[in-house]
């Protein structure tokens, strides 16, 4: 299974805290470092600390890093202008020298959006943006530098030269998250590289992944075309103590993590990992909360991928 780093800055991180986990990401051999687009702090929302934007910490990180794929877990459609999204994109893959993923979803966190002043359309309508979206990511990148059109649910795009193309080709690789709703799966089927499904349960993961699919088999797409990926938070000690240390650091339990995440010493996190793949999952990201922790992302990349 290939694995990745995923990080919630949103909780509390500067730019240079995520910088030295993507780099200890880079050295322990990881494939990714990935981080969610949010603005506004799960739970306690009356702490505020600083927050980072996504997408300009990515482009730091293009310059920063050497290695990792960069990208996030996901981007809501609600934040980006959707005729100007894949040129911001595209400049990042270039500063990155094409090592960048797009994952888009609709959006979900309400009081993000009041706290901020952004729009938060009926679910319907943020699917129907989704749609325009992802119709513009691959319309716009795929034009060439000809001119480009498209008229949508939600809006009207109209080029008379499409602006700054991606170094990857013919795009960079584009992750739907989500449940695997009728929606969701047929957007995924019609337009993702992956389907990414985020702390659920192993059934219901399944569930979903099988109605991706079956999203595809309608529409004449192999699935094995689609990467099938899941994101977990991950916490992993060598003994008892230090998973108990790790735990509490995040203010959990280890009886929780142990039912509700991938945890455990690095034998069980390698037979939990080993589950995920056996049910068609092949790539993971491991949610990592403690960003000051780099001894925990060392551990896992010795334990899980090898020494380097």
């Amino acid at each position: 299974m290939q694995l990745r780093i995923f990080t919630e800055p949103q909780q509390g991180a500067s730019y240079d805290e995520l910088l030295a986990v993507a780099k200890a990401a880079e050295r322990a051999g990881f494939d990714g470092f990935f981080r969610s687009d949010h603005y506004l702090k799960m739970e306690q929302a009356d702490a505020r600390p600083a927050y980072t934007d996504a997408w300009i910490t990515l482009a730091g990180l293009a310059r920063d890093t050497e290695r990792v794929r960069l990208g996030t877990l996901v981007s809501p459609v609600t934040f980006r202008e959707l005729g100007a999204f894949p040129l911001l994109v595209a400049q990042v893959d270039h500063m990155s020298g094409g090592r960048v993923e797009v994952g888009v979803g609709a959006g979900w966190f309400e009081e993000e959006h009041a706290n901020y002043g952004i729009a938060f359309p009926a679910v319907n309508d943020r699917y129907d943006a989704l749609e325009d979206q992802l119709e513009i990511l691959h319309g716009l990148w795929s034009a060439g530098g000809a001119t480009f059109s498209y008229s949508g649910h939600t809006t009207h795009v109209e080029l008379d030269v499409a602006p700054l193309s991606p170094l990857q080709h013919p795009h960079p690789p584009i992750i739907v998250g989500g449940n695997g709703g009728q929606r969701n799966a047929s957007l995924a089927a019609r337009f993702a590289d992956e389907f990414n499904r985020a702390f659920a349960s192993l059934d219901e993961s399944v569930r979903s992944g099988e109605a991706v699919r079956q999203a595809c088999s309608a529409i004449g797409r192999d699935p094995a075309t689609m990467i099938f990926s899941i994101a977990q938070t991950c916490v992993c000690g060598t003994d008892e103590a230090e998973l108990a240390r790790r735990a509490a650091n995040i203010g959990r339990s280890v009886e929780d993590l142990r039912k509700n995440a991938i945890a455990g010493t690095p034998e069980e996190v390698r037979d939990q990992l080993a589950r995920w793949e056996a049910a068609g999952f092949t790539r993971c990201y491991l949610q990592l909360l403690d960003l000051r922790d780099l001894e925990h992302v060392a551990l896992l990349g010795t334990e899980l991928i090898g020494p380097r």
